[in-house]
């Protein structure tokens, strides 16, 4: 277990899209967070879909290179009502994923509930929660948040994945976020109710800054 907790991690995070794909590399050691990259791929100016895509995976792979990532953590398919929007979508997942297999790097997917429950406590939270939570946890400068919320999806979804491997919590033998909000003595006793991880994030960021 020890070893899970100090091992590096690059984590490269992608929202899928055929014409804006949302991309982000976290570097992270331990509790230690740091955002090496985040941002979009427009690639919504070419008409063929199929050369959106062929950009897509070579832009990627660049992206692999240069970061040399130890995973791939992507949202995992959705419902839509639109069953050509869905298809275009899995095709995006799917050369991000073979992108990523083509490097022998491992993939992780997250639902979209899942990355909003993570990130804000709360599963069906908007895309501007999402994002306002994680210029909080990362200390983001207002001028660095990017216009278009496809970054900070793909940058949700890297930072969903840093907290499945269980940092900082394991760190603290804690079980939540409430417990180890409570150990750092951020909170004077741990709270409860359907946004209590939501809470005590917050009062963590709070504290913080």
């Amino acid at each position: 277990m020890l070893d899970k907790l100090v091992k590096e991690h690059i984590i490269l995070g992608i929202d899928p899209g055929t014409q804006y794909m949302g991309y982000a590399i976290l570097h992270t050691m331990g509790s230690k967070v740091e955002i090496l990259d985040f941002g979009v791929y427009d690639v919504h100016k070419l008409e063929d879909q199929y050369a959106r895509l062929q950009k897509e995976f070579f832009f990627l792979q660049e992206i692999i290179d240069r970061y040399h990532p130890t995973v791939l953590a992507i949202e995992s398919q959705f419902v839509d009502k639109n069953p050509q929007t869905m298809i275009k979508i899995v095709h995006a997942q799917g050369v991000a994923i073979a992108a990523a297999l083509s490097k022998d790097i491992p993939v992780q997917e997250y639902s979209p509930m899942k990355v909003k429950m993570a990130i804000t406590g709360n599963g069906h939270a908007d895309k501007h929660q999402v994002a306002d939570m994680l210029q909080r946890f990362l200390h983001i400068p207002p001028e660095q948040m990017p216009k278009k919320l496809d970054a900070t999806d793909a940058l949700g979804i890297a930072y969903c994945h840093y907290l499945q491997l269980g940092m900082p919590l394991r760190e603290k033998g804690a079980k939540n976020w409430t417990t180890y909000a409570k150990q750092k003595g951020l909170i004077d006793k741990p709270l409860t109710g359907p946004n209590a991880k939501l809470q005590a994030a917050m009062q963590m960021t709070k504290k913080k800054k």
